[in-house]
């Protein structure tokens, strides 16, 4: 029988190409480990918050060798530096010092939430709500449940924006902590108004929304968060709310008023409520002093830098001074009167101070005064 020499034609299928995504499936020494080498900790070792956090957004200026791999509809791609006037040699080395990750962010809201709702259990319990003279309900009702206002405006249109327009990740991370805190707070405030409008006759559950739109009290603090929402450098607006808001307006009203006030009235619930509030807002500074410190630290941009904030903070400070002082009114609504206006003004203004003074920004004659 003759041999076959048929040649069996080879089919046209496409060979397979490795590319570098195959070192994926390699092995290497650190290929089981949990733990990261390529990034510079800030102690010896690396914490879970630098593992889970630094490099997760990459960067042309770190690994990204290939360029954004996205952009807008008008070109822009990426996380734009221009997107703020602040400069930095290197923005990858802020640090939250509150290192705040996926774990901690709920742990800490649940904490915060059954803080709360323990208080509000232990004062329905204990029928606490009937030793509050009707000026306390009437303050609370129309002027402390009107904060929520605030938290809510900040949170949505303020941090929310400006965490998407930071350059790096971890930039990214602490304002959406931030974000949410601020958010989380305003539902806080309203639930609690919720739970009063059951527990106390007649407290109107709708006034905070009556205040907000036209009390005149309440005006300059609404002018300033719409102000604060229509910034589009995301850094002026993180710097105008935690460093210039925040203690002339916001700590003067929950912890120079509030919490300062509530005692005298047989109220042990809303500086609860208020304290959770304050508790955020620090870590929300501690951020913002790593950050803005960072900045005006800046090798080749620091001198910029401190003059751009020295800028801003002449810009916003009559803002926010404004709005803090047209709150004075609420001070003697109160039956039982514990603090005076000028003197919860001056601690925040010594509070500002000492930021600025951290900060290495001059502490213009408004605040010294």
């Amino acid at each position: 029988m003759p041999e076959d020499t048929t040649v069996t034609k080879e089919r046209s299928v496409p060979k397979p190409v490795f590319t570098d995504a195959e070192a994926g499936a390699k092995e290497f020494p650190s290929s089981r480990s949990r733990t990261y080498n390529y990034f510079e900790p800030r102690k010896r070792r690396a914490t879970v918050y630098e593992d889970v956090t630094v490099d997760v957004q990459p960067d042309p200026e770190r690994h990204l060798t290939q360029g954004w791999v996205y952009a807008f509809a008008d070109g822009t791609a990426g996380y734009p530096q221009e997107w703020t006037a602040l400069e930095s040699s290197n923005w990858h080395e802020f640090l939250d010092p509150n290192e705040e990750w996926e774990q901690t962010i709920y742990r800490n809201n649940a904490n915060t939430v059954r803080q709360i709702s323990q208080t509000l259990a232990n004062a329905k319990a204990a029928d606490a709500y009937a030793a509050w003279s009707r000026a306390w309900a009437k303050v609370v009702e129309r002027h402390v449940s009107a904060w929520a206002h605030v938290e809510q405006g900040l949170g949505m249109h303020v941090y929310t924006p400006a965490q998407r327009d930071a350059p790096t990740n971890m930039i990214n991370n602490a304002l959406a902590v931030g974000a949410l805190h601020k958010l989380r707070f305003a539902q806080d405030i309203i639930l609690y108004n919720l739970e009063l409008t059951e527990q106390i006759e007649g407290f109107d559950g709708e006034a905070h929304m009556d205040a907000w739109q036209n009390d005149p009290i309440w005006q300059g603090t609404r002018e300033n968060v719409e102000r604060l929402t229509g910034v589009r450098d995301w850094a002026e607006a993180f710097f105008a709310t935690s460093v210039v808001f925040e203690p002339l307006v916001g700590e003067l009203f929950r912890s120079g008023f509030v919490m300062q006030a509530a005692a005298l009235q047989g109220d042990f619930v809303t500086p609860t409520i208020m304290g959770c509030g304050e508790a955020d807002t620090a870590r929300e500074q501690r951020g913002a002093r790593a950050l803005f410190r960072m900045l005006a630290d800046d090798p080749e941009h620091g001198a910029a830098n401190r003059r751009l904030m020295q800028q801003w903070l002449d810009e916003w400070i009559p803002v926010s001074l404004d709005a803090g002082r047209r709150l004075q009114p609420i001070w003697s609504q109160p039956s039982e009167k514990v603090v005076r206006f000028d003197d919860s003004l001056a601690r925040s203004k010594a509070r500002m101070a000492d930021l600025l003074e951290d900060l290495t920004l001059e502490i213009p004659k408004e605040i010294r005064s």
